[in-house]
């Protein structure tokens, strides 16, 4: 049996310009469904916001998200939680960056650490936090 975890990440009215983003950065195909769309509407105002969504890449990338009714409680808080993007190669891991970094504010420039051939953390356009870094080879 195997198991996989995925970040979900929570938006009021943004979820569908941050999944479509994060498509651009990472690739993969993008799905949406709107309240409308599951015939969930509860406010009409907010029929096409984002019920469910995600971003699935072939590398393995993926990340879900949705848009909060305001109905509910929401609050994005200071740093809710970090996704992180660990990659072998660092070209791969600085062009991820480039993109992310766009109109980001960046909290560790992308440079070799301690722990880590090159690391780095932002937070992007949306308010989420990118920690990328590239692993360390095995000790022998």
């Amino acid at each position: 049996m195997t198991i996989k975890t995925t970040t979900h990440l929570n938006f009021r009215d943004q979820a569908r310009a941050a999944l479509a983003f994060y498509q651009s950065v990472f690739g993969g195909d993008l799905a949406l469904i709107s309240y409308s769309d599951a015939h969930a509407v509860q406010n009409p105002a907010e029929a096409e916001q984002i019920m469910w969504g995600q971003v699935a890449a072939d590398n393995g990338f993926r990340i879900m998200a949705y848009d909060v009714p305001s109905a509910l409680g929401w609050n994005a808080g200071e740093i809710p939680v970090f996704v992180s993007v660990r990659g072998s190669e660092a070209a791969e891991i600085t062009a991820y960056w480039a993109k992310l970094a766009e109109a980001a504010t960046i909290i560790q420039p992308l440079a070799p650490a301690g722990w880590s051939p090159l690391y780095g953390m932002l937070k992007d356009r949306f308010g989420i936090t990118w920690v990328l870094d590239v692993e360390a080879a095995d000790a022998a």
